[in-house]
């Protein structure tokens, strides 16, 4: 039970998140400064979430195949391929290192 309440809990949540912005449009005013920094501060939390994820398994390094799948992912999104390329390409790269032995 205690999971379904959880869930309810955070949709509810998010939804009330998504109803803030349009409901105090017009009520609280953002500084420009702010509005310039906020899809900054956006970035710099997701790619501190990659990071971490791909470095790191329980408390400790992760070894070096998964940051390499991480790496060919990323270079592969900044030259814009397809998603379904991007994972597969991932995946292969830390697959095939780790058949090498590379952990």
């Amino acid at each position: 039970m205690m999971p379904l309440l959880a869930i309810v809990v955070l949709a509810a949540g998010t939804y009330a998140f998504r109803l803030a912005g349009p409901v105090l449009q017009d009520r609280v005013e953002i500084p420009e400064r702010l509005r310039r920094l906020l899809p900054v501060a956006a970035a710099v939390l997701l790619i501190t979430l990659v990071v971490t994820a791909a470095l790191t398994e329980g408390h400790g390094f992760a070894g070096w195949a998964r940051p390499a799948g991480v790496l060919a992912a990323g270079v592969l999104a900044v030259r814009r391929a397809p998603f379904p390329v991007i994972v597969i390409a991932a995946a292969a790269t830390t697959a095939v290192l780790r058949l090498c032995g590379i952990e």
